[in-house]
């Protein structure tokens, strides 16, 4: 059961499949399969965020846990912005900065 409404999950979805895919894919390759091809935002709740990948081993469903639990819009962003800068440190890669 998700913690956000609905319209919340779909306008969180929609924002990072259409504008952040390649830190859906930078995140996939830290937390799921270093290989990963593509990936896209499946899924949220107040305790991590769901992803689908592809990679040489097909196609796979990641769960990452948010730094902590959440439960009010403005912390899915923060908690998305501390999972890219995670992924980036993961994979050696200097993260850009946040507005």
């Amino acid at each position: 059961m998700s913690t956000f409404p609905p319209e919340i999950v779909a306008a969180v979805l929609h924002h990072m499949n259409d504008d952040h895919l390649d830190d859906n894919l930078l995140i996939a390759r830290a937390f799921g399969e270093s290989q990963a091809t593509s990936s896209v935002m499946k899924s949220l709740d107040g305790s991590g965020g769901i992803w689908l990948y592809s990679g040489p081993a097909g196609e796979r469903e990641l769960t990452v846990p948010w730094s902590t639990a959440i439960s009010e819009r403005a912390e899915i962003r923060r908690e998305i912005v501390v999972l890219y800068d995670a992924a980036c440190a993961r994979l050696g890669i200097t993260p850009r900065p946040h507005d």
